[in-house]
């Protein structure tokens, strides 16, 4: 069964209250973000499989360990590519392929634009979107990378409502959620409340005027 992470450390905390802020401008926006995601990935990367290897040193040799598995990670677009780069900082052999939804505003379902995966897939998949909301566009991008062949698969997301973390849960019981904040609710436009507004629009800088 997947696990529901929501990460409690004090700096997590301290960044979400800037981010969540609806006077905070698009750059510091953006680097908020980047922050966040370095805290999700340290968390959601603790159980990577490693393999032995030897290197050697100034002095002598010495037996380490590297990442013993391919990962891919999944951008959901657009607002997913916001956190991408964060987690190629720490993991920088991460492939990187991209899903494209956006959201029909009249019946709230995801629709897919854009897919683009290679002939083998990664053993082990990080799907990002800042917001999990009403889970929609999370299951249908954690179904078609499952198609693709990944036999792990993590969703990280910087805030969750309970509604779209109890549908990925049910639609992908094996998948485990990673999330800086969970928060209390959607409300009737599906919005996660009190949320943090359009994280695509406030990270790319295209909020209506």
């Amino acid at each position: 069964m997947g696990q529901v992470i929501e990460l409690k450390h004090p700096l997590v905390k301290h960044h979400m209250a800037s981010l969540r802020d609806k006077h905070t401008p698009p750059h510091i926006f953006r680097d908020l973000v980047r922050r966040l995601t370095l805290l999700l990935t340290y968390e959601a990367t603790a159980k990577l499989p490693l393999q032995p290897i030897e290197v050697e040193t100034p002095l002598t040799t010495a037996k380490c360990k590297v990442l013993g598995a391919r990962i891919g990670l999944v951008p959901i677009l657009r607002a997913g590519l916001g956190m991408s780069g964060a987690v190629q900082e720490l993991i920088p052999q991460a492939e990187v392929w991209h899903l494209g939804f956006y959201r029909d505003e009249s019946t709230l379902k995801p629709v897919e634009y854009y897919q683009k995966f290679s002939e083998h897939p990664p053993e082990l998949a990080l799907v990002l979107d800042p917001m999990l909301a009403t889970g929609g566009s999370a299951c249908e991008g954690v179904e078609m990378v499952k198609r693709w062949g990944v036999e792990h698969v993590s969703m990280l997301c910087v805030i969750a409502a309970p509604e779209g973390i109890e549908k990925l849960s049910k639609t992908h019981p094996d998948v485990d959620i990673f999330a800086c904040a969970i928060d209390e609710r959607l409300n009737e436009n599906a919005y996660i409340v009190p949320g943090l507004g359009d994280a695509g629009d406030r990270i790319f800088n295209t909020l209506q005027r």
